[in-house]
Formats: C-alpha cells, sequence, structure tokens
C-alpha cells in the first residue's frame, strides 16, 4: 500500500465498518420484526448494505489494502442494548425508531467522508455513489416510524377517537 493511499483506505474502512454495521442491524431487525411486510424491507435493507460494503472492499483491494471485514464493537454493544429494549417492550415503533437512529449516523458517516479534503477524486465519487445508494435505501424509515407510532398512540384507550 502507498502512503498516497492510506488516508483514503482508513476512511473507506471506516466506511465499510459502518455499512456492516447497518447490514447487521437491519439483519437483526427482520428478525425480530413482528410485521412481515418490515421482515421483507429489513432483509433487503441488509442485503442492500452488503453491498455497498463488498464495494468499497473491492475499492480498498483496488488501492492496495486490506479491506475491513467486520463491524464495530461500539455497534454491537448498541445492537445488543436494542435488542434488550425491544425484548422488554416489545415496541415495533422504537425498534424502527432504533434502526431510524442508526440510518442518521450512517449518512452522517458518509456526508463526514465526503467534506474530507484528504480523500482523491477518485474515492470521493466512489463515496459518492455509495452515499446515493445508502440515501435511497434509508427513504421512508421516518414515515413508517410515525405510522407506527400513530398506530400505538390510537390504541391507547386514552386517544380521543
Amino acid at each position: 500500500m502507498s502512503n498516497a493511499n492510506r488516508h483514503d483506505i482508513h476512511v473507506l474502512n471506516n466506511l465499510i465498518q459502518t455499512a456492516i454495521d447497518s447490514a447487521d442491524g437491519y439483519r437483526e431487525a427482520s428478525t425480530e420484526a413482528a410485521d412481515p411486510g418490515h421482515r421483507d424491507l429489513f432483509g433487503r435493507r441488509s442485503y442492500e448494505r452488503r453491498q455497498v460494503a463488498e464495494e468499497l472492499q473491492s475499492t480498498v483491494r483496488a488501492l492496495g489494502g486490506d479491506p475491513a471485514d467486520d463491524g464495530s464493537v461500539l455497534a454491537k454493544a448498541q445492537r445488543a442494548f436494542a435488542d434488550i429494549k425491544h425484548a422488554l417492550m416489545r415496541d415495533e415503533a422504537g425498534m424502527v425508531g432504533a434502526v431510524e437512529s442508526a440510518e442518521d449516523a450512517l449518512r452522517g458517516r458518509f456526508e463526514k467522508a465526503l467534506e474530507d479534503s484528504h480523500i482523491s477524486a477518485t474515492t470521493r465519487e466512489t463515496i459518492r455513489r455509495a452515499f446515493a445508494r445508502v440515501s435511497e435505501g434509508s427513504e421512508g424509515l421516518h414515515d413508517l416510524r410515525h405510522s407506527l407510532e400513530g398506530q400505538r398512540d390510537a390504541s391507547n384507550p386514552l386517544f380521543p377517537h
């Protein structure tokens, strides 16, 4: 690996870890979701995030580096906490909210990488394309969470009918 590529590889590996974290989170959400439509949605998103990670891994290899192949320890701890919370509350809206928060963090990581003035133009374009795919895939989570929260509120006996 040349010194010229070292920073690009570091940035890309951070994004790979984040994409893998997202894929793992969606996979877990797909197994926990009660609604079959939500399970299907989360399963598709997990697959899409794995594809983004694999494409970024190919770029790291092309730059002469060793690509990250696992998510972050922090994300694993956060998912474990979310699993406990979901198990205690059995709250689909809360689970979707956790996925939405993770997606916000993912988009933030990509935005920060795109603002990095030290990456090459080629790497920036690779990140921009991956970010477009990630952004496209995260649309609708906000609306889904609000819909689920509305259903939860409507089932409350204090909700005005």
